[in-house]
């Protein structure tokens, strides 16, 4: 397969979507992280929905949502270059994959975090 660079702004531009939607469609159906978050993400979302939250909670909560799923897009980046330039176990390449974890990790603990102040105070 050939690669040939799109100099024109909006043809470009519009390739980059594409190229987006479809790795996004395939992080979404290929994933089961992913499809765990999208989950979560679309229960926040109803649960937003059933106690009317404020325009500034759902920016925050949306923004958290976003983050999760955007950084465990990267990680699963990091796990496919990594098991694609050294499929087998090695020390180096599990040391940056616990790395990448650990960056979803930190972003899901923020949301958990935000989910708490914002649905706290409708739950009691």
């Amino acid at each position: 397969m050939s690669f040939k660079k799109d100099n024109t702004f909006f043809t470009g531009r519009l390739k980059s979507i594409v190229f987006a939607i479809k790795g996004a469609f395939k992080l979404a159906t290929t994933e089961h992280s992913i499809m765990v978050q999208l989950s979560l993400g679309l229960l926040m979302t109803v649960a937003g929905i059933y106690f009317q939250i404020t325009k500034e909670e759902w920016l925050v909560q949306t923004l958290a949502i976003g983050l999760v799923l955007s950084i465990e897009g990267l990680n699963t980046a990091v796990e496919k270059i990594a098991d694609f330039i050294h499929p087998d176990y090695h020390e180096r390449i599990g040391f940056i994959k616990d790395i990448a974890a650990g960056a979803v990790l930190f972003a899901a603990f923020t949301a958990i975090i935000i989910g708490g102040i914002i649905y706290t105070p409708y739950l009691f």
